[in-house]
């Protein structure tokens, strides 16, 4: 035996004592041959292998959704709003030249019947319907129409602007029960949740998409209150605002209300009214009394990075407190500027749309613990949930008779009110709250949420002294008023 040969040997048995896998190629240029080494056992078990198995069963082989919507599709309505509109009939009122020197004023006008559609969802097996309040605003007569081809009228019992939400009832339905949809509780969805939309596209009759909640708390998305909407790439289409958007147990996790589409049609990007703010105004409808919401009683910004840092916070997130109310709830709890409010009763918050959805969801009368940042530290405090004051009878002003401001109602800015028009706390004047159709305010061009601050020279401080200043009779009124946040001088003939 040569030397090479030798040495060869030795380091072979050298390796299979040390234990591995070995490649030899022969000399002769062939592939290489793997030679297979035990190895020494280690503490982890090999992963056990997945099952696999071809379905067996009609219902293995049928994963479906059809068992949900059999279950929820008739809870689903359509919804349809028939308004009377004014159309100028001239052939000159689109002109430009005519409409900027002329107005719409000295076009003829004709009263033209339009026709509106949406979905709504059964909420309580007496006829109430929970639909958006964009669908049927202004309408003359609304109708739905059930899943199996009945239709009825309804009346309008709910209008809440600030939710963007609607409550119907069916008219003269005491015999009939309507199957009703259950709420779920929205605060427990998660993003990834598999979820359903069921509602009336583009009018063509009742459809279901399928998606997932693409995320949460959305804001910015229409001008409502309180934004903090779901968002699902479930297909939501024109036609679809109301509808129900549920989850896999056929339960109401949402009310579908937006979409975002640079076409008109959906792109994935819809979003819906979380269920536990709908369920609150589907409870006001039901009961037939007014939605009563609580109040905070401070403004708040949100938590930018230079402010988390400056606090000490390791990221950005919660409510910060810029101004609070004299004499108001937050105040007489303890709040004070400089305040973050972290979470409501254990859920985060995020900004102050976030507070102001937990918040508005809180039954009054009850506390909530709410979490707040002051001085590095976090504390827990018990917060009284209230409603905001009602004002006193002479705070409201009703103006009749022969005056040029007959038709109107108006009432003092307080805290709560000045807050909730976006005006500072301790704004001065009376503010518009409704004007008589037809009548001379009207004829004179107020509005509702104007905010009048002098007559003829005189500064309005209160409800009392509005009235006794406009039931005069004058030639010619010099009014200062406030309209979007803009201050105008206007003279009206007596």
């Amino acid at each position: 035996m040569s030397l090479r040969t030798l040495v060869f040997s030795a380091v072979i048995l050298a390796l299979l004592a040390l234990g591995g896998t070995l490649a030899l190629a022969p000399w002769n240029g062939a592939p290489p041959i793997h030679a297979q080494v035990p190895i020494a056992p280690v503490a982890t078990a090999p992963p056990a292998e997945v099952e696999r198995m071809v379905p067996q069963t009609d219902p293995q082989i049928r994963l479906s959704f059809a068992p949900v919507v059999q279950a929820v599709s008739p809870s689903v309505v359509n919804v349809y709003a028939t308004r009377i509109e004014q159309q100028v009939v001239s052939p000159f009122a689109s002109d430009p030249f005519f409409s900027r020197f002329f107005g719409d004023r000295y076009f003829q006008t004709r009263p033209r019947e339009s026709r509106s559609l949406g979905s709504g969802v059964i909420v309580d097996a007496s006829g109430v319907i929970l639909t958006n309040s964009h669908v049927i605003t202004g309408a003359t007569d609304i109708r739905i129409a059930l899943s199996d081809g009945r239709e009825y009228a309804v009346d309008l019992v709910v209008e809440d602007q600030q939710t963007d939400l609607a409550v119907l009832r069916v008219r003269n339905a005491e015999a009939t029960a309507f199957p009703a949809i259950t709420f779920a509780d929205s605060d427990a969805l998660l993003v990834g949740d598999l979820v359903l939309a069921i509602g009336n596209p583009f009018g063509v009759g009742q459809t279901v998409t399928s998606g997932i909640v693409s995320a949460l708390a959305r804001t910015g998305v229409e001008a409502s209150d309180y934004e903090f909407f779901i968002q699902t790439d479930a297909a939501i289409n024109p036609g679809n605002s109301g509808g129900a958007l549920v989850d896999l147990s056929g339960d109401l996790v949402g009310i579908n209300t937006a979409i975002y589409s640079q076409t008109g049609g959906s792109v994935g990007i819809g979003f819906a009214i979380p269920a536990n703010m709908a369920r609150l105004v589907a409870e006001a409808g039901v009961s037939g009394g007014e939605i009563v919401r609580p109040w905070f009683g401070a403004k708040m910004q949100a938590v930018t990075a230079d402010i988390a840092a400056s606090l000490g916070m390791a990221a950005p997130h919660g409510a910060m407190i810029t101004e609070v109310a004299p004499g108001g709830p937050a105040e007489r709890a303890g709040f004070q500027s400089g305040d973050v409010i972290l979470s409501v009763d254990g859920l985060r918050i995020d900004d102050p749309s976030g507070f102001n959805f937990r918040l508005a969801t809180r039954p009054i009368g009850q506390p909530a613990d709410l979490e707040r940042l002051r001085g590095g530290a976090s504390e827990t405090i018990a917060f009284p949930v209230e409603a905001a004051p009602q004002p006193p009878a002479e705070a409201v002003a009703a103006i009749a008779g022969n005056t040029r401001f007959a038709g109107v109602t108006v009432r003092e800015l307080d805290p709560a009110l000045s807050e909730a028009k976006g005006l500072p706390y301790d704004a001065k004047g009376v503010i518009v709250t409704a004007i008589e159709p037809g009548s001379a305010a009207e004829a004179m061009g107020l509005r509702v949420d104007d905010i009048i601050l002098a007559l003829n020279d005189n500064d309005i401080t209160s409800a009392r002294s509005f009235q006794q200043i406009a039931s005069q009779r004058v030639r010619t009124w010099q009014i200062i008023l406030q309209r979007n946040g803009r201050v105008s001088r206007s003279i009206v003939s007596g």
